[in-house]
């Protein structure tokens, strides 16, 4: 009897996904109260939960709507900022892509690699020089973004750098990263690593 009427409160198609499903719908609809509980129940994974069709994570689709709160919230509740989706986006190249910045830092704060490519070989740091924004190149070479690291076509975010005409201000970020890492002493390693 009671089940019954449970059954009868929560809409029909809710009663048939996942609870994977339902985290990323309270996600979506920006339903904190609902997310909250259900990432308080001992040992759950959801907050890592991924969309069937698309690969996304809570966090893909927080940073697709350029909203930090959220962002903030899901790496606190343990989110991988390094899962990628099916085309090997991460949540940090989306935010890079879209520029957002503010995302951009939460997700580096939250534990995102910031080299990791996506099926292109594009890095973070290669899509802000190719939309020519400063601030994220910056942010980037200053979390130790590799400028020298080849996407699929053999070039790096220094060569589309060179490529691009009238690029003073993102050369000078490449010019002070690369005095930055000289001073500290990095060295560039080449061939494998036992």
């Amino acid at each position: 009897m009671i089940a019954s009427a449970i059954a009868l409160t929560v809409p029909a198609a809710a009663q048939f996904r996942s609870e994977g499903s339902n985290f990323l719908e309270a996600v979506k609809d920006r339903d904190g109260d609902t997310a909250t509980d259900m990432l308080s129940k001992p040992g759950n994974q959801i907050v890592n939960s991924r969309d069937i069709s698309s690969g996304d994570t809570g966090l893909h689709i927080v940073v697709a709507r350029s909203d930090v709160l959220w962002v903030r919230f899901l790496l606190q509740r343990g989110a991988d900022a390094n899962i990628r989706n099916r085309r090997g986006v991460t949540p940090l190249q989306l935010a890079t892509s879209l520029g957002f910045t503010d995302g951009v830092e939460a997700l580096i704060k939250g534990g995102a690699s910031v080299d990791i490519a996506d099926q292109t070989g594009e890095t973070p740091l290669i899509a802000a020089v190719h939309l020519r924004n400063v601030t994220l190149v910056r942010l980037l070479l200053e979390k130790g973004a590799d400028p020298d690291r080849n996407d699929n076509s053999g070039r790096s975010a220094r060569d589309y750098m060179e490529l691009q005409s009238g690029n003073s201000m993102l050369r000078q970020e490449f010019v002070n990263a690369d005095a930055k890492r000289k001073d500290a002493g990095t060295k560039k390693d080449y061939g494998p690593s036992f």
